[in-house]
């Protein structure tokens, strides 16, 4: 973990998944590094899907993707914490699946549906944004 998202890590399992900005949108993943094989973790916005949840490599509209996304291509089969509906957290093991095609699509609109910024994020730089499908194991 770096030293700007310790402090909101922290924030999100003390407050039990919520959060000031993001409300109970952010999913905590727990994985592994694709060159280091240290255990990772990275907070993002996550979104239910097709009975598990989506996230998106927007990285704040940077033109490269997250190091999340090369530790999910590299090892997929990760646990992840989720808010409950109204209060506390869960932790699941979950498969990344990187979506393409049709299920990509999808996704893509449910994410553009709840988060307007991610138009934006989109529009500004020049790759695809990477969405995996956090499918329960």
């Amino acid at each position: 973990m770096s030293g700007w998202i310790d402090p909101m890590i922290d924030e999100f399992q003390r407050s039990g998944g919520d959060h000031p900005r993001f409300g109970r949108d952010l999913v905590l993943l727990h994985g592994i590094g694709a060159r280091t094989g240290e255990p990772r973790s990275h907070l993002t916005r996550g979104i239910a899907f097709r009975g598990g949840w989506v996230v998106a490599a927007t990285f704040g509209g940077n033109p490269r993707n997250p190091a999340w996304v090369n530790n999910l291509r590299a090892h997929p089969d990760i646990d992840v914490e989720v808010p409950l509906p109204t209060a506390g957290i869960e932790t699941h093991s979950v498969r990344a699946v990187e979506l393409d095609g049709p299920d990509r699509e999808a996704a893509r609109q449910r994410f553009r549906a709840v988060s307007p910024v991610f138009a934006q994020f989109e529009a500004g730089v020049d790759r695809t944004i990477p969405i995996f499908h956090l499918i329960v194991r």
